[in-house]
């Protein structure tokens, strides 16, 4: 965490005074700002690729507080969810940019079991009822969800299971354990034998400590 404050301090503080102006400011020569703005790329290079403030508040599970009125309301699927248990698995994984990877190799494997925008959503209802769409599969029951742990239970006739809540900047993100999402994928759409499904889970199970699922605005 200090390796992470003192980058962040350093970008802003570059910012703020001016230093990182790539064009050079008053009184600066074009030596000087192609030197800064050299420092400059370096920093956020440090920051997006180095396991540091971006990653941790984008892709690790619990790096921003999620209590349960940030999850009541109606949410509609946007995206394939990814994100790490910690930020040590995620730098271990290659940071940012491989969370970001994980996702573009989700998205036609979704497509292709039909999970979209017009077929996919979740409301979860302040009196502790939820009810869901996935690929167009109605579910329903009931939620609990523990702010330690950012962990939802979801309870249900057709699904037992648990799963994770994350906030996102237009959002939040509802993520599974590989097999759980395979659980859920194979009941709803009954391809249990599907290639797609399969792919999918692959996928989950290739790093250590990720979860997967959806991204919901």
């Amino acid at each position: 965490m200090k390796r992470m404050k003192k980058v962040a301090v350093v970008a802003t503080t570059m910012l703020v005074t001016g230093c990182g102006t790539l064009g050079g400011g008053m009184g600066t020569g074009a030596s000087t700002g192609s030197a800064t703005g050299d420092i400059l790329s370096a920093v956020l290079s440090e920051i997006l690729y180095g396991g540091t403030i971006s990653n941790v508040i984008t892709s690790v599970i619990g790096a921003q507080t999620v209590t349960a009125e940030n999850l009541i309301g109606s949410w509609r699927y946007a995206n394939p969810g990814c994100a790490f248990t910690s930020d040590q698995l995620l730098a271990k994984a290659g940071g940012e940019v491989v969370a970001a990877q994980i996702k573009n190799k989700l998205q036609p494997y979704y497509q292709q079991v039909g999970i979209n925008s017009s077929n996919t959503s979740i409301t979860f209802n302040q009196n502790g009822t939820y009810q869901a769409t996935i690929g167009g599969k109605p579910m329903q029951g009931k939620w609990t969800f523990d702010p330690s742990t950012c962990k939802i239970q979801l309870q249900g006739l057709l699904l037992n299971m648990n799963c994770y809540a994350k906030r996102n900047a237009n959002g939040i993100a509802i993520l599974f354990e590989a097999k759980k999402i395979l659980n859920v994928l194979q009941m709803l759409t009954a391809m249990s034998g599907n290639q797609n499904i399969q792919a999918i889970g692959e996928i989950g199970n290739s790093y250590d400590g990720v979860r997967i699922g959806f991204d919901f605005q």
